[in-house]
C-alpha cells in the first residue's frame, strides 16, 4: 500500500486516509441481484497536516465528491481506514459520530440545494447549535450575527430566505454554516465552480483569511488545477477513483509527471494572446467505474501507454512527488 509521503515529520495529521474504497452495488436483471459495483473510490491514501490545504483535482466523475463524502461520513465506506486526529471513524455509529461532526464540516458545490429553502438564513446558522445543545436562544443568535459579520453579509440577512441571495452570498451562507461549531477540518466540494470568475475569487480569499482565522484544514475539491494553485499547499490528482500523482502545488504546475497530469495543465488558459500553449488532448472517454480497464486504468487514452501498462497496475512511488505511472519505475 503506497502512502503519499509527508511534507513535515514533526506534526502528527489531523486526518490520514488509507486504502479507502466505496464500492456501490449495481442492481441488474429482474430480480434486481448484485453483480457488480460502481467502485467509485478504490483504493486511496493521504495525509492531511493541521492548517494544511490539500488540493483534490480531476475530471468530473473521477470519485473526488464520493471520496469528501467518505471523509465526512454522509456515506458509509466499504472499506479502508479514515483516522481522523488518531482514531478511526470509518466505522463508527450515528451517535458515535456526533462529536466528531463538530470537528469536520462540509461545504457544498450547489448552495441552493444545500440550504433549507424553507428555512430563514438565521433558523439555517442557529440549527447547528440546536443539534449540539450549544447555548441557549439569546446566546445562539449572537453568534449567528458575528457569523454573518465574519462572511461578509449584513445582519439583516437572518430573516431572508436562500431564493433571496446571489449565488456568492449564499455560498458564503454555506461558509458561515460549515464554520459555526469552530470545526478542524473543511471539506470543499467544488465551492466556486458555479460561481462567476469575479465572485470565485472573493469565496477563494473568503476561505484563506477563514483558514488563517480559525486555523482550519481544508480538503479542496475541484476539476480546475488553476483554483486549486491559489489554496492548495499540495495537490493531489485523482482518476478513476484512485490518486496517480501528489505533491507540493509549484512543483505540481512545473514539472508534472503523469500524463494525465500533464494533460490538465495543458488545459489551463494563458491571459496571454502572443502564447502559443501545447494542449495535449486526452482522446476516448473515461472508463467506467463499473467496468474498469485491467492494468493502469489511464492506459485506454494516454499517449505514451506501453505494453506493461496494459497488464500491470503502477503503484505510488514514495519519491519527493510520488506519482503511480510505469514511465518511472
Amino acid at each position: 500500500m503506497s502512502v503519499i509521503p509527508l511534507q513535515v515529520k514533526s506534526v502528527d495529521p489531523i486526518l490520514s486516509v488509507r486504502d479507502l474504497k466505496m464500492h456501490f452495488p449495481v442492481k441488474e436483471g429482474i430480480f434486481m441481484r448484485t453483480g457488480r459495483f460502481n467502485k467509485a473510490v478504490d483504493g486511496v491514501n493521504f495525509d492531511i497536516m493541521p492548517g494544511e490545504t490539500l488540493g483534490l483535482v480531476g475530471e468530473s466523475g473521477c470519485g473526488k465528491s464520493t471520496l469528501g463524502r467518505c471523509i465526512s461520513r454522509l456515506y458509509q465506506p466499504t472499506a479502508g481506514e479514515i483516522r481522523f486526529e488518531g482514531r478511526d471513524i470509518a466505522t463508527l455509529k450515528r451517535k458515535e459520530l456526533m462529536p466528531f461532526r463538530r470537528d469536520i464540516q462540509m461545504i457544498f458545490q450547489d448552495p441552493m440545494e444545500s440550504l433549507n429553502a424553507r428555512h430563514t438564513v438565521g433558523q439555517i446558522l442557529e440549527e447547528p447549535f440546536q443539534i449540539h445543545r450549544i447555548g441557549d436562544r439569546a446566546y445562539r443568535q449572537q453568534r449567528v450575527k458575528e457569523l454573518l459579520d465574519v462572511v461578509g453579509l449584513p445582519a439583516r440577512s437572518v430573516t431572508r430566505y436562500p431564493f433571496e441571495f446571489s449565488g456568492g452570498q449564499r455560498q458564503r451562507i454555506g461558509i458561515a454554516r460549515a464554520i459555526a461549531l469552530n470545526p478542524k477540518l473543511i471539506i470543499c466540494d467544488e465551492p466556486v465552480s458555479a460561481l462567476d470568475v469575479s465572485i470565485q475569487s472573493q469565496i477563494l480569499n473568503l476561505l484563506i483569511d477563514l483558514q488563517t482565522e480559525y486555523k482550519l484544514s481544508y480538503l479542496f475539491i475541484a476539476h480546475d488545477l488553476a483554483v486549486v494553485k491559489h489554496i492548495s499547499d499540495r495537490i493531489a490528482i485523482m482518476y478513476l477513483g484512485r490518486i496517480v500523482e501528489t505533491g507540493a502545488g509549484e512543483s505540481i504546475y512545473r514539472t508534472a509527471r503523469h500524463p494525465y497530469t500533464q494533460s490538465l495543465i495543458s488545459a489551463i488558459p494563458v491571459p496571454d494572446p502572443h502564447h502559443h500553449s501545447h494542449r495535449q488532448i486526452l482522446v476516448g472517454d473515461v472508463p467506467s467505474p463499473i467496468n474498469p480497464p485491467s492494468g493502469c486504468s489511464f492506459h485506454t487514452r494516454c499517449p505514451k501507454v506501453m505494453e506493461v501498462c496494459r497488464q500491470t497496475s503502477p503503484v505510488l512511488s514514495q519519491d519527493q512527488q510520488p506519482v503511480a505511472c510505469h514511465l518511472y519505475e
